[in-house]
């Protein structure tokens, strides 16, 4: 094989298993069927997505706030001192 063919296949392989880290993380992301939003418990600036009292995720500015959430594995929220689980639609655009 000629040294042109052997970077040729190199860069080849590198774009491909970047794409395919990339959207085995886009499906990851979009999958929260294992999880559940937990609202009560959280830091301020940690919360996962929009509440009444703001538009974007990571700008509740205090902590504990009762309508900001975070995901967690389904059946902790409800083993949380001061949490409870919310149903809420996640407005975070789809990639």
């Amino acid at each position: 094989m000629s040294k042109q063919v052997i970077v040729r296949l190199a860069i080849t392989s590198v774009i491909a298993l970047s794409g395919a880290a990339f959207a085995t993380s886009a499906i990851a992301a979009d999958d929260n069927s294992d999880k559940e939003q937990c609202a009560g418990i959280i830091k301020a600036g940690k919360n996962d997505c929009a509440t009444a009292a703001n538009a974007c995720h990571g700008h509740v500015e205090t902590d504990a706030a009762p309508l900001a959430w975070i995901y967690v594995p389904k059946g902790t929220c409800e083993r949380l001192v001061g949490a409870h689980v919310v149903k809420l639609v996640d407005p975070t655009p789809k990639k």
